[in-house]
């Protein structure tokens, strides 16, 4: 197949580059903000506890600190554009490979490749693309290699590479061909085949078109150098030549942008926006993961309303919650989420049903963020081992929507809704169990904002005497307190950390009129989280939800004498199971004599009325 001439697109990069359309690149400036002092009383509908105000520092609030992990080198300010007080320019220079180290296996692979090219004496140019080139460069592990051709399909090449196998006596391999599916940024087949037990992607270079009102390309054969411009960020335009064994930087900034942390893309940022809106939070996502800075002329781009409207327009619910799920699930997701409140596009991503009640306040996008920040810093204090991804994923997203949490709107059918169900259901399109799991969390959040006075005092309060019923009132404190954390734990099951965590968002030991710094807070949450689990673990509740009944429904209804199961069944499994936890070493024979005792003093009391 032979080769089309340079696009049209390729030839104005070109242009737009030598005459400076891109301009210089400017540092990230810290936004300046003010102090956010968030009172979570004012989220709390359904009763009567006053929370402090959850305060962090200003630094904090939109831009964390990067990881020391990342392994970069501050290289000092300086002023530039204006007074050294107006603006504040930081150079940051990241550690970027000259070359790119092969293992052993990717050797290996790459030489099978070439082999069949020199069998079939193909003039075919072989190139790993994109964020296995970036990797490498950072010096990062990468197991996701997409080969790039330059003059055939990736199915046709898979068929070489079997030919080759059946030639040298090897076993062939199966070929998986994924068709278009642009739902799911899949815009050209690509053909998938293992080599030495590794997947691999062969798909050939392209050019692409975009029609009016549509994220959805026409594709077509094309150039190294218009497949390079086409793409999203010049970090991800990148090539390695498995013909030659270099890296090929076609536009001309890909590894400077690596070196300088920069996120930037190869073509003027409106237009590639405007082409495929999805790569708005594409470069949100790598400047989030690699600590780089989004540049300026892309942040305002961003920020267009028409952008904006491209996003709301041309993206599917599914795909922008599949991008946002990646963020949630990565190393920096509150500077991601940051940089989504930063660009104005809180409400373009997370859209909230019409009248909500009660209304949305003014700021709640920050807020949102300021406690997905605070719940990030507590997870560090904690430690990410007792939590699994699943656990650390929804943990987070409860922490980023606990300001929606008693907010609720009427649907079509007139039912109350919660906001957090839309967003989820209907905003990212995530999974009705993701849905379900963080509302669960903010219900288990709030009872154990009362539980923690009843763990830490010794005392009854108002909340025992409201949940539990008058014949467990004369039991000692201890079996009260087990009793509650016990039924908490078994409706929240192995969530039960996640959720004391995110309570000591909304709990905690100060006074209304202090203005705790973050570290003290977060000092106070952190030994808060160790105590309320280190009784849940004395009182033997740990793994309580997995605890039987000494007895069933039938024993029940056998000691009734009820012939068939209903609400006076449940009734009296719910009595027995406050009476097991209170007695956790008691039996069947036990439990069955404390009924008769219940039941006989309640026929007492009945006469007496």
């Amino acid at each position: 197949m032979s080769k089309p001439p340079q696009s049209n697109q390729t030839h104005q990069a070109k242009r737009w580059r030598a005459n400076g359309v891109y301009g210089e690149r400017t540092a990230y400036k810290d936004p300046i903000l003010m102090a956010l002092h968030l009172n979570p009383a004012r989220f709390i509908a359904f009763h009567p506890l006053r929370f402090p105000p959850l305060r962090l520092p200003l630094s904090q609030i939109l831009r964390p600190p990067p990881s020391r992990r990342l392994g970069f080198r501050l290289r000092g300010l300086c002023s530039g554009g204006g007074s050294a007080t107006d603006r504040r320019v930081m150079e940051v220079l990241f550690t970027v490979k000259e070359r790119i180290d092969l293992t052993k296996k990717e050797e290996k692979i790459f030489q099978r490749l070439l082999d069949v090219i020199r069998h079939f004496k193909l003039e075919t140019q072989l190139r790993v693309a994109g964020g296995w080139v970036r990797d490498k460069l950072l010096g990062k592990d990468c197991y996701d290699i997409d080969i790039a051709l330059d003059n055939m399909l990736g199915r046709e090449f898979c068929e070489k590479v079997n030919e080759f196998l059946q030639f040298t006596g090897e076993e062939q391999q199966g070929i998986g061909v994924i068709q278009c599916n642009p739902d799911q940024s899949k815009h050209l087949e690509t053909a998938r085949m293992r080599i030495y037990d590794t997947w691999i992607d062969f798909v050939n270079l392209r050019s692409e078109t975009y029609a009016e009102n549509s994220r959805i390309p026409t594709m077509k054969f094309g150039t190294a150098e218009e497949d390079a411009y086409r793409r999203d960020l010049t970090i991800n335009s990148l090539f390695y030549n498995i013909n030659t064994s270099t890296v090929e930087d076609i536009t001309g900034r890909g590894v400077q942008d690596l070196k300088n942390g920069y996120i930037v893309t190869p073509l003027p940022p409106k237009a590639t926006f405007l082409d495929d809106p999805l790569r708005v939070l594409r470069a949100i996502r790598f400047g989030a993961r690699f600590g780089f800075a989004l540049d300026e002329e892309l942040k305002k781009a961003a920020c267009d309303d028409e952008v904006k409207a491209a996003i709301a327009g041309k993206i599917s619910r599914e795909r922008i919650g599949h991008e946002i799920d990646l963020m949630m699930s990565d190393k920096q997701p509150v500077k991601a989420i940051s940089y989504i409140v930063d660009l104005q596009l809180f409400y373009v991503v997370f859209t909230l049903p019409a009248n909500p009640k009660p209304a949305v306040i003014e700021g709640i996008d920050r807020i949102c963020v300021s406690y997905l920040d605070a719940a990030w810093n507590l997870l560090q204090c904690v430690g990410h081992s007792i939590f699994s991804d699943e656990h650390r994923r929804l943990y987070l997203y409860a922490a980023l929507f606990l300001p929606f949490r008693s907010m609720a709107y009427m649907d079509r059918k007139s039912k109350m809704v919660p906001v957090t169900s839309f967003i989820f259901r209907d905003s990212l399109k995530l999974k009705a169990s993701d849905a379900e799991m963080v509302m669960n969390l903010h219900v288990a959040s709030e009872r154990f904002v009362y539980l923690i006075p009843l763990l830490e005092s010794n005392e009854d309060s108002e909340f025992v005497d409201a949940e539990l019923a008058d014949e467990f009132l004369d039991i000692p404190l201890t079996s009260k307190r087990r009793v509650l954390a016990g039924l908490l734990l078994r409706q929240i099951k192995d969530f039960w950390r996640v959720s004391l965590l995110a309570s000591t968002l909304l709990y905690c030991r100060v006074d209304h009129n202090d203005d705790p710094s973050s570290r003290q807070l977060e000092s106070e949450r952190r030994k808060m989280f160790s105590k309320v689990q280190s009784f849940v673990t004395e009182l033997g509740l740990d793994q309580v939800w997995e605890v039987k009944p000494l007895l069933d429904g039938k024993a029940i209804m056998n000691f009734l004498q009820l012939k068939t199961g209903g609400p006076l069944v449940r009734e009296w499994q719910q009595k027995l199971l406050k009476w097991q936890l209170a007695h956790p070493e008691g039996t069947a024979e036990e439990c069955q004599d404390w009924m008769k005792q219940f039941q006989a003093k309640r026929a007492k009391l009945d006469c007496c009325t």
